[in-house]
């Protein structure tokens, strides 16, 4: 066997092990864990970072946490002196973070005195602080989203600041009477998982830094990130030179403005690829701005989707794609622009409309349109003594493609979590689920047809105020080949259509049906 061979095979056990430490942190996050929506809907993501904030190893979590978390960590190390068993929070979309309700939870990995790496975990908190029950408001500004967490040392020498104890009694509506309380308060025990999640993940990689040794350790990481390099170019290559555009529409920004434009150029030159989003809408005063980190995760996230499946989740797989924005647009928007539905709606959008582009360059390997949305629906209430959050996203139909037809009743692109369980939701909440079925023959026509959407329909029984942030309700995921767009989604309060973006109270009885878009057909039939 060469000594090539061997060190492919030690490089492969590395990646292995990291990814493993990311998986295990994901497992004791959910475990540890209050809430449905990270403990059932697995609504978060834990990566491993390089000495400088680089990715160099993540699980199979969330794209838009993983994609925007890999563009900003590096801004996000600098701004400290690290010290062993600090930890960092964050959530400030203009600082590192993509809406307020992902929390990032970010420690320092210490071999003696040097630091050599960060774990951070970054999951999505129902209740951060907003007026609106849920903390995804229909709003105008960032400052009626919730809570500015901005980088914050939230422990020194594993002990909490007193910044990190007033943002937990901030959030949890009280005050206590001492940091050991924070522990049994069931409003702030996911903000704990998180922290354990971190320190598993920080004593695994310090574990095994030790026991390879730094020097190993540190070769082993500019391996794997030279090596998802080569892989990466060589996937670009494989596209052939060109400049291809695609321009798509996102309904409504929630504020009065329609069919807002998304327009983007990709240049393909040699191995290089250059994503343009010249010509895309300015930022809106609704609620559907982007930070830049979050387009950037939705571009890394379709390249890589063009990458061998082997192909390391680490920076060096970026190295070869640049992104260009213009500040104050729709895709980078500025302080103070509101960004609750950027983060889950606009995202979707952009994957949309660079598979559009590729799709001229790669016709047999680029998909019709997905779903296009992740059906955000938040809900709970907050006065007369009671108090509840609950947010989820509902899957969809993807789009049909040259090997076949669509998935029905998924996620889809850059959310990659699972449902709520209805008994979880019905065991936590006032709430009863009547009908949770696929919406059978709604994709796109054509050879192959698209993936059905889903209908949800929720019962409330206890007053409460909802705020449904979607997307595709105006018209239907496009086709490609000549294939048919996938059917619209829907919204209805007892019967009555409700906008794609609408706050609303409801009372005992009321009857909440989302119905969700099918995925686009492709090809035309015989």
């Amino acid at each position: 066997m060469s000594s090539s061979t061997i060190d492919g095979i030690a490089l492969a056990l590395f990646g292995g092990r990291i990814q493993a430490i990311c998986d295990e942190m994901g497992v004791v996050l959910k475990r540890a864990a209050f809430s449905p929506n990270i403990k059932d809907r697995l609504d978060f993501s834990c990566a491993v970072f390089d000495a400088r904030g680089a990715l160099f190893g993540q699980a199979a979590h969330i794209p838009v946490h993983l994609g925007s978390m890999a563009y900003a960590m590096i801004d996000v190390v600098k701004r400290f002196a690290w010290a062993a068993d600090d930890l960092v929070l964050l959530n400030d979309p203009f600082l590192g973070g993509t809406h307020l309700p992902d929390v990032t939870a970010v420690g320092p990995v210490f071999v003696g005195r040097e630091l050599v790496a960060f774990a951070a975990c970054r999951a999505h908190h129902a209740n951060i602080g907003a007026d609106s029950p849920g903390s995804m408001p229909l709003s105008t500004s960032l400052s009626e989203e919730g809570i500015v967490i901005p980088p914050m040392l939230a422990q020194r020498d594993g002990v909490l600041t007193d910044a990190a104890c007033a943002l937990f009694d901030g959030l949890a509506g009280r005050t206590h009477a001492s940091p050991a309380e924070y522990r049994g308060d069931e409003r702030l025990g996911d903000f704990y998982a998180q922290m354990s999640a971190c320190r598993l993940g920080v004593r695994r990689v310090a574990a095994m830094v030790l026991q390879m040794g730094q020097a190993e350790y540190v070769s082993r990481v500019n391996e794997l990130n030279d090596y998802a390099e080569r892989l990466a170019r060589e996937a670009i290559r494989s596209i052939p030179d060109g400049t291809y555009s695609f321009e798509d529409l996102m309904d409504d920004d929630g504020a009065g403005f329609t069919d807002v434009p998304i327009r983007v150029r990709v240049d393909i030159r040699g191995d290089q690829a250059i994503a343009d989003f010249a010509g895309t809408a300015m930022q809106v005063r609704g609620n559907i701005n982007c930070p830049v980190s979050v387009t950037a995760a939705a571009v890394l996230y379709v390249f890589r989707c063009l990458m061998p499946a082997y192909t390391p989740a680490v920076s060096g797989a970026f190295r070869c794609v640049e992104i260009v924005t213009q500040p104050g647009s729709l895709v980078d928007a500025r302080h103070p622009a509101a960004v609750a539905a950027g983060n889950v709606e606009t995202s979707m959008r952009i994957v949309d409309a660079l598979l559009g582009a590729l799709a001229v360059a790669l016709p047999d390997r680029i998909p019709a349109a997905s779903q296009g949305t992740m059906n955000n629906v938040a809900m709970g209430r907050h006065g007369d003594g009671v108090r509840w959050d609950y947010y989820e996203t509902i899957g969809g139909g993807t789009g049909a493609h040259a090997g076949g037809p669509g998935v029905a009743g998924v996620h889809s692109h850059m959310t990659n979590t699972l449902n709520t369980p209805i008994e979880s939701l019905e065991s936590h909440y006032p709430l009863r689920i009547r009908r949770y079925e696929l919406r059978r023959n709604s994709g796109g026509t054509g050879k192959f047809v698209g993936g059905d959407g889903i209908v949800r329909e929720f019962e409330f029984l206890e007053p409460a105020a909802v705020t449904l942030l979607t997307e595709r309700r105006r018209r239907g995921p496009w086709g490609l080949a000549g294939g048919g767009p996938g059917s619209p989604g829907s919204n209805l309060l007892n019967g009555v259509p409700l906008a794609s973006k609408a706050a609303f109270d409801v009372r005992p009885g009321d009857i909440l049906t989302i119905t969700t878009p099918s995925g686009g057909g492709w090809g035309t039939l015989d």
